[in-house]
């Protein structure tokens, strides 16, 4: 059994003020694999007090001079690359080979990014040629609460952690208690970096406890929440007495809009999309909308490409998926399986219960539903695990009607060889990322999405710009 009570806070690991255990579990055994401790008020208050005391001298530090705590802290993390993967497989059920491609590999590209983005970023600047002695000075927003889930851990934290560090802010970090082990090993990469003392902070906890009592402190300037709509929620009321900046990323329900002149590999690309990481991530695309003429054979190679998808012990190399995260989150989607077949879903592949072989652990069946319509549960909540709903279209104009008439917006797609159809439908729809064709987003582009999926974006200088405030400058003078 893995012990990690402590908490990282002004640059030492600390016993928290009263020890309240909690038992991580494994979820591909159903069994403890790690306990740590569930923060107070007086933990949450002692990180908070430390990020504040140390924001003056972290501002004041030098652009160049924070860049290379964080190329520090890129070099720690590559060679520690292998204890991270091995964290989240264990924490969280990411098959190995996941882990150390896509949930690793994220937070190496986002720190890479972010150093890249920092370099180039326009601190400080004249407002125009002609206005010289009229200055703008992006500058840290504060102390920042970084709340992150337990789905793509490193992701989120390297999102917001590089972002803050880079723009000066100094914070608290407070890991999904789902899996925390991850977050721990990275605030001993934050150390092993020589980050000064108070800058970063970490304080394990749940929602309802550290999560409220960042979100409600007098002394956190902004909160960067990456979790559900309904804790975003939350954390906006919380925040609300303290006027501070609250940065939301929430849920999605992407539509992915497949046309009879879509690629060869349209339909597969979208289901393997939907199946990775067992369906938990918020830009899934969980909807795959297709065109009258080339339904029938769509809801064909969906149901083959799923049935196609392995599904194992994460432990295990290869490209199969795992667990999905806990027994609450294997039963709800259990729960909207079945009420898909109740409300007259066509069930084509998978199904309720878990796969063959396979009697413990919170492990799904890869399932797909054909002929759902708009009104049916599965088309509008967001389920987070391996379940794909197949719908028909008739023209563009009920695609899109369709595929807007959802209250997120975070990720919607596009299959079509037609160049000006893909352009025509990326104005349309309402979401904060596009993407067309299985084209990912480029290094730096800007996360994030719009009505219940959130505000703000993450990444690149679109990230860094989330964690600085706009200072204008009259008479400055020139020196």
């Amino acid at each position: 059994m893995i012990e990690k009570r402590q908490f990282y806070i002004d640059g030492q690991w600390v016993d928290p003020v009263a020890p309240r255990d909690h038992a991580v579990i494994n979820p591909a055994t159903e069994e403890p694999c790690a306990v740590i401790s569930l923060g107070d008020q007086a933990d949450t208050d002692a990180a908070v007090a430390a990020a504040k005391a140390a924001l003056p001298g972290w501002m004041a530090t030098p652009v160049a001079e924070r860049i290379g705590y964080v190329e520090k802290l890129l070099e720690v993390y590559k060679a520690r690359a292998e204890e991270m993967a091995q964290a989240m497989t264990l924490e969280m059920g990411a098959p190995i080979s996941l882990s150390r491609s896509d949930q690793v590999g994220a937070g190496t590209f986002h720190l890479t990014n972010f150093i890249r983005a920092a370099r180039e970023f326009p601190f400080e600047h004249s407002l125009r040629e002609d206005k010289p002695q009229h200055r703008i000075i992006h500058e840290a927003v504060g102390v920042a609460a970084l709340i992150t889930p337990w789905n793509w851990p490193m992701n989120q934290v390297t999102l917001k952690v590089g972002a803050a560090a880079v723009a000066g802010c100094t914070m608290v970090l407070k890991p999904s208690e789902e899996s925390p082990l991850d977050a721990i090993l990275f605030a001993e990469m934050m150390h092993e970096a020589g980050f000064p003392k108070g800058v970063f902070n970490l304080v394990n906890g749940d929602g309802a406890g550290v999560g409220t009592q960042l979100s409600s402190h007098s002394d956190v300037d902004m909160v960067s929440f990456t979790g559900s709509t309904r804790a975003g929620r939350a954390i906006s009321k919380a925040a609300a007495d303290t006027l501070k900046r609250v940065h939301l990323e929430l849920g999605g329900k992407g539509a992915n809009l497949v046309f009879a002149d879509a690629d060869a590999e349209a339909v597969k690309r979208g289901v393997l999309h939907m199946m990775e990481n067992s369906g938990q991530s918020c830009n899934a695309p969980s909807r795959m909308m297709v065109e009258a003429p080339f339904y029938d054979t769509a809801v064909e190679q969906a149901a083959a490409a799923a049935e196609a998808v392995q599904v194992a012990d994460p432990r295990q190399e290869g490209g199969h998926i795992g667990p999905v995260v806990n027994e609450t989150q294997w039963s709800k989607i259990q729960d909207l399986i079945q009420t898909g077949i109740d409300e007259g879903a066509r069930l084509v592949a998978g199904g309720l219960g878990r796969p063959e072989g396979l009697n413990k652990g919170f492990y799904v069946r890869p399932t797909v539903f054909a002929d759902v319509t708009p009104e049916m549960t599965i088309a509008r909540e967001e389920i987070f695990g391996p379940v794909l709903s197949v719908m028909k279209f008739e023209t563009e104009d009920e695609a899109v009607r369709v595929a807007n008439d959802t209250p997120y917006g975070l990720t919607n797609y596009v299959q079509s060889t037609d160049a000006a159809r893909v352009n025509r439908l990326t104005r349309l729809l309402r979401s904060g990322m596009v993407q067309n064709n299985g084209t990912g987003r480029a290094a730096g582009a800007p996360f994030g999405g719009m009505k219940q999926s959130g505000n703000g974006r993450e990444g690149g200088s679109f990230g860094i710009l989330d964690f600085l405030e706009v200072k204008s400058v009259s008479g400055w003078a020139a020196e």
